[in-house]
């Protein structure tokens, strides 16, 4: 093994996986390996505290500081809340069951959702697998492009294409350049979200006791009581209440998406991904109970769910710091300084967005080249470890963000955006699926003691999310059948997700003939060999690290890296 943090390009030989046993030889599953000759392989340029602060504040974004306010409007901050509360407990289980298959075998290309599906359940069902969560990374950065120039709009009157165009070569940019750069980049955006939600929750917490300029009393849970806890959505009365909650839940989906793929996406191109994953993942929840839910929970409380300036706001489609509700709450109690304040928190969380999943979007491309179900010509990287071809093409998605220059086009990009986030939502349900089929393998081959990473609850966990998100993706769009309130549109942009994700898979089982067959069997699934592989890394990572800290013996460094 090398010293050099450059890791090994490798592809799987197009081979009959069924033939392949697991008392093969380390030197037989090194030889199903081959280097690509085009290019110098990812590099692990990214450091542990990319990682952490990545993972602390990549899934702070517009979701949370602009989407809430319609998710209070639909649903009232009990029914907000309770969303948040659910989806962050699935959220955490899929975090935790990407998380263990990955530290199982750190090593290149095999951090994706779609190598794993390749490897222990089949290659239908991975096919299947990775378009469609590469459809859903690829759409997301033209979404935050779009947010980026619609949040200018509050200082500049300008041309929105003008913002769209700048946006958009920084976004490609900070892609192309060496990965590092990337992490650098995350890394001070993702600590001015984190100061942003921190400030707000705490100045939250000062209006609820009545601080405000204007308040003269405690506010307390008023909007709770008056107009109350839920809204009646659709319909009257308590399955009024109960759609309520159950749109809380859809729109806090919305929030979430994707985040949990993109960290351990960026964990195979950092530094000892076997240390810093299971770091990240046992401190997940906190980091969501203390951001989202009390984000969520200030929200409740501070705004109203009819708040005038509110439906205004909801009404007009702004995204920018005017249809925030932590900005609309403030501004109600006279504290008129912060909207400038988030809206560049806005700004950063879009662009940060954007970057983010183009960088996942890329590297699921990378994956599917290496494993040949996409072409092999993205599987190739620049002397920086990038790969070049797979950023480019997927960076042609942010060019749909000048749809948004067109009133009728943006129509179109609409249905698009809300397309690719149902597919994130059946994405969830395939990584329970793949998790399911993973540790039946796992106990197969007696390699339970050998897992580095083993949260609680994941059998429970993967069930549950795989039954709750597949009842998700089939009544997201359920407002359209209730009478009176059909939109072939939003029926459209609801459903044609799932009949595309079943007519891939269709097809795929055909162009691979595993009708009858969607899964492996356990012992089809070689892992002996390419777990020593994995495990010699580590060995290779923990010499390195442990020779690191001897150099960093002070007192503030363990601190430092006790914290990391």
């Amino acid at each position: 093994m090398t010293k050099s943090k450059e890791t090994t390009q490798v592809q799987v030989e197009p081979m009959d996986e069924r033939k392949v046993g697991i008392n093969d030889s380390l030197s037989a599953t090194l030889s199903r390996f081959r280097d690509l000759d085009d290019g110098p392989g990812t590099r692990r340029g990214l450091k542990s505290r990319h990682i952490q602060l990545i993972a602390l504040g990549g899934a702070i974004g517009t979701g949370l500081f602009v989407g809430s306010g319609g998710g209070l409007a639909t649903s009232g901050p009990a029914g907000l809340l309770v969303g948040y509360l659910v989806v962050a407990l699935f959220v955490w289980f899929i975090m935790n069951m990407m998380s263990e298959m990955v530290t199982l075998l750190p090593l290149p290309g095999e951090g994706t959702l779609y190598a794993m599906s390749r490897r222990y359940v089949g290659r239908s069902f991975s096919f299947t697998t990775g378009w469609n969560i590469y459809y859903a990374q690829a759409m997301i950065p033209p979404t935050e492009i779009t947010a980026c120039a619609f949040v200018i709009e509050y200082w500049s009157s300008a041309n929105p294409a003008i913002w769209i165009s700048i946006f958009l070569v920084i976004t490609i940019l900070i892609n192309v350049l060496p990965v590092n750069f990337f992490g650098e980049s995350e890394f001070y955006v993702c600590i001015i979200k984190i100061l942003c939600i921190t400030g707000l929750i705490i100045l939250g917490i000062v209006i609820f006791f009545g601080g405000g300029p204007k308040q003269h009393g405690v506010l307390g849970f008023k909007y709770w009581k008056d107009p109350g806890a839920f809204v009646d959505h659709l319909v009257p009365g308590s399955t009024g209440k109960f759609l309520a909650c159950w749109t809380g839940i859809i729109k806090a989906g919305f929030a979430f998406i994707l985040s949990p793929e993109l960290i351990t996406s960026c964990s195979l191109e950092a530094e000892y991904p076997r240390r810093n994953l299971p770091i990240v993942c046992r401190r997940f929840i906190y980091r969501l109970f203390v951001f989202y839910i009390l984000g969520v929970l200030v929200i409740g409380v501070i705004v109203a769910s009819d708040d005038d300036g509110l439906m205004g706001a909801i009404k007009s489609g702004s995204s920018s710091a005017k249809a925030s509700p932590f900005v609309i709450g403030m501004t109600n109690v006279g504290i008129h300084t912060l909207p400038h304040i988030i809206n560049a928190c806005i700004l950063t969380s879009a662009y940060s967005c954007g970057a983010g999943m183009l960088y996942g979007a890329s590297r699921g491309l990378y994956s599917m080249a290496l494993q040949g179900d996409a072409p092999k010509v993205f599987a190739k990287t620049n002397r920086w470890g990038v790969p070049i071809y797979a950023v480019a093409v997927s960076a042609l998605f942010n060019f749909l963000a000048y749809l948004n220059c067109s009133n009728s086009a943006s129509q179109v990009f609409s249905w698009l955006s809300n397309i690719a986030t149902i597919a994130g939502f059946i994405s969830w349900m395939f990584v329970a699926i793949t998790y399911i089929r993973y540790r039946k393998v796992i106990e197969y081959h007696n390699l339970t003691d050998r897992v580095p990473y083993r949260p609680p609850l994941q059998m429970i966990g993967a069930y549950s999310a795989a039954i709750f998100f597949f009842i998700l993706t089939l009544t997201n769009g359920y407002a359209v059948f209730i009478k009176g309130n059909w939109d072939t549109s939003n029926f459209f942009s609801s459903y044609i997700t799932l009949l595309v994700v079943v007519v891939i898979y269709i097809i795929s089982l055909t162009l691979f003939k595993e009708w009858g067959k969607w899964q492996k069997h356990p012992s089809e699934v070689y892992m002996l060999d390419v777990l020593e592989l994995a495990d010699a890394e580590e060995e290779e990572h923990k010499a390195e690290f442990d020779a690191k800290m001897e150099t960093r013996n002070g007192f503030g460094w363990k601190i430092f890296y006790s914290i990391l």
